[in-house]
């Protein structure tokens, strides 16, 4: 098949979003299919077109709602056509912004079937826009534009979780089908196997890890709605139990500055240590770093961090949220906690119990096999077949009510 992938934002940008397509693209290639991106150009506002790694930029502008985001400003006539003569078996788009728009456009202009996979959980970020006045009209307008983009043009409407199937279904009574497929992981880069023993203990010395540490690792967006903040401060609470417990955290964001400040308070800055963005490449070994995965967050559609730390074999745990249970089993590969003592405690007995640790590590990697490239790949391939033979069914239709009428 001949695939388009549109999506606002793509690599050297890092984001859940863009790994989930950089993966799809990789798994849907090595199935021997042809694979085109469409997304905004982060650094100009120049048309612009990749031919060795099939990507097509258009030009953006700053959104000026967050991180440098982007929208795209014109859809050039050259992409139009561009996009044309790639002849699209099917269109995927994974945004609701600009990109998505333009799928739509090139989807009815060009007669080809369109899915769509929602990523986001666009009320726990509607703050950024409103800055917390006007909740519930602005929670309407989100709704209304969720449902407008998730409507029937498009062909098929995939979720990674079955927390975004309930929003659709129970809060938005959306009447379709709707496909949960969890985004795949490249388990083989996160083997723990990858990597010596040398290469641990340098990048460890490096960032001010000593070797009889517990290292809780966070790897996320620096922001308020990942509630780091209660890492922080529950993490104060642990020291005053445990001095050698510290809490890595990794990734950049607009509250990196308040956090590291605050982090500086906790045992006069000893037990808490920010990296800040690190190179994508070099994710892998700093998950290496850790003992155990630990997120507060509640605004995740999947969190795909958490499927990293699994095939890093790294228990993980995790606030008791929907988007995790396809991926954590409490008492199994992690701990799920609803509050600061339940964290505590799971920590704790991690540390204690060290066959319970080795076991839950063992069982990490385990679990995450369910989450190969192969499999999300397959899983989303059957999709495109399902969009274009109902595509194909719709035209037949119509043809059939064209002749009846004459």
């Amino acid at each position: 098949m001949k695939i388009g992938l549109f999506t606002d934002a793509y690599s050297p940008y890092i984001s859940g979003v863009v790994t989930s397509v950089l993966l799809l693209k990789k798994a849907l290639e090595d199935m021997g299919h042809t694979v085109y991106v469409v997304t905004i150009n982060m650094n100009s506002k120049k048309y612009e077109y990749d031919e060795l790694e099939k990507v097509l930029r258009v030009p953006g502008i700053n959104s000026g709602v967050y991180d440098g985001v982007k929208v795209s400003a014109v859809y050039p006539l050259g992409a139009i056509s561009k996009v044309k003569k790639w002849n699209l078996d099917v269109i995927h788009s994974h945004t609701e912004g600009s990109i998505g728009t333009f799928a739509r456009i090139v989807s009815k202009q060009f007669n080809i079937p369109i899915v769509h996979t929602y990523h986001t959980m666009y009320e726990d970020y509607i703050y950024l826009i409103n800055k917390g006045y006007f909740d519930k009209p602005v929670k309407k307008i989100v709704e209304y534009l969720t449902l407008f983009y998730c409507d029937k043009t498009v062909s098929e409407l995939i979720v990674p979780t079955k927390k975004a199937y309930d929003l659709f279904k129970e809060k938005y009574k959306l009447d379709r089908n709707i496909h949960i497929v969890p985004t795949g992981n490249d388990i083989e880069k996160f083997d723990k196997n990858n990597f010596t023993k040398k290469q641990i203990f340098d990048l460890k010395k490096k960032i001010g890890i000593s070797h009889d540490d517990f290292v809780l690792i966070c790897i996320s967006r620096i922001s308020h709605e990942k509630n780091i903040d209660f890492l922080i401060d529950t993490h104060k609470l642990l020291v005053r139990k445990n001095k050698k417990i510290k809490l890595l955290i990794i990734g950049d964001g607009p509250d990196f500055d308040r956090l590291k400040k605050k982090a500086s308070r906790v045992n006069n800055g000893k037990s808490i240590i920010f990296t800040g963005k690190v190179p994508w490449d070099d994710v892998p070994l700093y998950y290496q770093t850790g003992d155990v995965f630990v997120t507060a967050s509640k605004t995740e559609t999947q969190g795909l961090t958490v499927n990293e730390a699994l095939c890093s074999s790294l228990p993980v745990v995790c606030i008791d949220d929907d988007s995790f249970k396809l991926s954590v089993m409490d008492g199994f590969n992690g701990f799920f906690f609803k509050n600061k003592k339940e964290y505590q405690d799971n920590i704790l007995t991690l540390i204690k119990e060290k066959k319970l640790y080795t076991l839950l590590s063992k069982q990490a990697k385990n679990s995450s096999l369910k989450f190969s490239t192969k499999y999300f790949g397959e899983n989303i391939l059957n999709i495109y077949k399902m969009a274009a033979l109902n595509k194909r069914k719709n035209i037949i239709e119509k043809i059939k009510e064209l002749v009846v009428k004459e």
